[in-house]
Formats: structure tokens, C-alpha cells, sequence
């Protein structure tokens, strides 16, 4: 297996329950149709979770923000059932839009253990060019900038001081973007600040 730049062997995965998650068959041994229907269930979540957060910038209740809760934990457990069955399902299994939203609902998963866990799923698919580079960038950026370390891509930004987390070595930053598929990061700092 090709290692990326910060990946971390952590072993076999598990689910947020702590019951371990083998990988799956690999998409070949997919039937279409569940392959469609794990990819319009991971779209369906991702969007559940979107309306919810948006609820929560605008009605900052206690029960909007306990709804977004339990829709991540959740959306957790679901995604945990799907990578015991099928492996990560990766843009080759489910298109990129379900990947994509599989990645948002891990990223935004209650339980870090499962988050450092699928990493090792993300990073072979990557490897492998079932998944956009992207997709390790932000699980790789977010599990450092969890675990207290710097982080690898920059795709992390503090949300008090609207600057990229601390980066581990700096001046070749911008060939690691290159090499995973990220334009610059200024590019992605004026992006985020037009839409802030």
C-alpha cells in the first residue's frame, strides 16, 4: 500500500460501538442497485445534517442543537454498519457525491476513535484511486487537528480566528495540496472568507 503523506496505521477499524469493521467486498461484488441504495442513504444523511445545521445558525435552540446531535450520532452508526458490510464506500462504489457525503457524516461523527479508524479505509481507497485525494486530506487534517498535532493539508481552519490550524512543515505545504488534488491555500482561505 502507498503511504500519503500523514497517514497513520491505526489497525482494523471499528464501529462507534466498539465492534471491529472488516472492509467489505471490494465494489465488483456490489449489486448495482445496493450500490445505488447506500449511495441515496449517505446522501439522504448528509442533507438531513445540512438542514440541521442550518437550523442551528439561524434557531440556536437547545432542541435544534440536540436534534444535530443525535443526527450525527446517528448518521455514525449508519455509516459504521456500511463500512462493516461494504468497506469505505469510496466514489467507485457509490459515485462521488455518496462518497463525498460519507466523508462530511465521518467528519462530523461523534466518536474520534472511529474517525482515526476509518483513516486507514480512506487512505487505501485513495492509494488505490477509488477516492479523491481530497477525501484523505480532510479526514487526515481533521484526526491531527483532534488529536492535539499539526496538520498536514491546511484544510482545517479555527473558527475564532478564521486562520488554518497550526501546519506541520510549512514550506512544502503547497506540493502537498498539489499532490492530493487541493489548489492553494490562499485560494481556499479567500473561498472560505467570501462565504463567510
Amino acid at each position: 500500500m502507498k503511504r500519503l503523506p500523514g497517514h497513520l496505521a491505526v489497525g482494523a477499524p471499528t464501529e462507534p460501538d466498539g465492534a471491529r469493521v472488516e472492509p467489505g467486498p471490494a465494489s465488483p461484488g456490489i449489486l448495482p442497485a445496493l450500490a445505488a441504495a447506500l449511495a441515496r442513504e449517505l446522501s439522504r444523511r448528509a442533507d438531513e445534517e445540512r438542514h440541521l445545521m442550518r437550523q442551528a445558525r439561524t434557531n440556536p435552540t437547545p432542541q435544534v442543537r440536540r436534534g444535530l446531535v443525535e443526527c450525527r450520532r446517528t448518521n455514525a452508526d449508519a455509516l459504521g454498519t456500511i463500512v462493516r458490510r461494504h468497506g469505505w464506500p469510496a466514489a467507485d462504489l457509490v459515485g462521488a457525491p455518496a462518497s463525498t457525503a460519507a466523508l462530511m457524516i465521518l467528519l462530523h461523527a461523534p466518536d474520534l476513535d472511529f474517525q482515526l479508524r476509518c483513516w486507514d479505509l480512506i487512505a487505501q481507497a485513495t492509494a488505490d484511486g477509488r477516492c479523491p485525494g481530497p477525501h484523505h486530506a480532510y479526514i487526515a487534517d481533521h484526526c491531527a487537528v483532534e488529536l492535539g498535532q499539526p496538520q498536514f493539508y491546511g484544510t482545517r481552519v479555527d473558527p475564532a480566528t478564521f486562520r488554518p490550524y497550526p501546519i506541520r512543515r510549512p514550506e512544502t505545504l503547497e506540493e502537498r495540496r498539489r499532490d492530493v488534488g487541493l489548489g492553494p491555500l490562499d485560494e481556499q482561505m479567500r473561498t472560505l472568507r467570501r462565504g463567510a
